[in-house]
């Protein structure tokens, strides 16, 4: 079984969004969660990111988690949103270092972040949720190689 742990800043936009749209193409070999850097416990998505899910029949339902040591220890793989965010958890939790990556390195698919659609129009999320479906597709098929 591979846990992969989303991670960005406050688990309300693009980790969530990357959470729901792997666990929408999944089987059981792949158990997924989100966290944020700096997320509040128990909030909900922000209202684009539901948006965007309900335009592709996906449940919404959301509760935030900042990133913890036990999360850290569950994951396999742990993926940031941000290089900023990567760099933050190997200063603070130099422990997991080698299993933590941006997804965009880790599915070899360019430079740079994912953008954060935070406070800006639906159409942003819809964006970053179409390049979040590019890179979970990727994810997928590099797991599938790999079996």
């Amino acid at each position: 079984m591979v846990n992969i742990l989303f991670v960005c800043t406050g688990n309300t936009c693009r980790s969530p969004l990357a959470e729901k749209l792997l666990r929408e193409k999944i089987n059981g070999d792949i158990a997924v969660r989100s966290a944020g850097i700096y997320a509040a416990i128990g909030s909900g998505a922000s209202e684009g990111t539901k948006q965007v899910l309900a335009e592709r029949g996906i449940d919404g339902q959301h509760q935030s988690s900042p990133l913890t040591d036990e999360l850290l220890h569950w994951a396999t793989v742990v993926l940031t949103m941000t290089e900023s965010h990567k760099q933050t958890i190997i200063l603070n939790a130099p422990y997991v270092s080698e299993k933590v990556y941006t997804l965009k390195e880790f599915v070899q698919f360019g430079e740079g972040d994912v953008i954060d659609p935070f406070g800006h129009s639906v159409e942003a999320y819809r964006k970053t949720a179409a390049e979040l479906e590019q890179l979970v597709d990727r994810l997928i098929e590099k797991y599938n190689n790999e079996q």
